[in-house]
């Protein structure tokens, strides 16, 4: 079957394993990737959560949205200077 596909180094656990880390880098909870997998541990689906540029976004954005929020809400009650974040070198 791998020769048809014109990949001859892959094997069924690589799809599975891709799969599984892209509904990881989705958000999709451990619990989740668990039930997917049919893992009755933590530590197994673990190997299925790497650290990506996509959650890293993710994380940022999400940061960002709730930082926006607060400092929108400082606006209106005193012009923005309460709680405002300043860079330390």
């Amino acid at each position: 079957m791998v020769a048809t596909l014109g990949v001859p180094g892959l094997h069924f656990h690589d799809l599975r394993h891709t799969g599984n880390q892209l509904a990881a880098d989705m958000g999709v909870s451990t619990k989740n990737l668990m039930a997917r997998m049919g893992h009755d541990n933590e530590r197994a689906a673990l190997r299925y959560q790497h650290r990506s540029t996509k959650g890293d976004r993710a994380i940022a954005d999400g940061l960002d949205a709730l930082v926006q929020a607060e400092w929108g809400q400082d606006d209106e009650e005193d012009g923005g200077a309460a709680g405002a974040l300043v860079p330390v070198a």
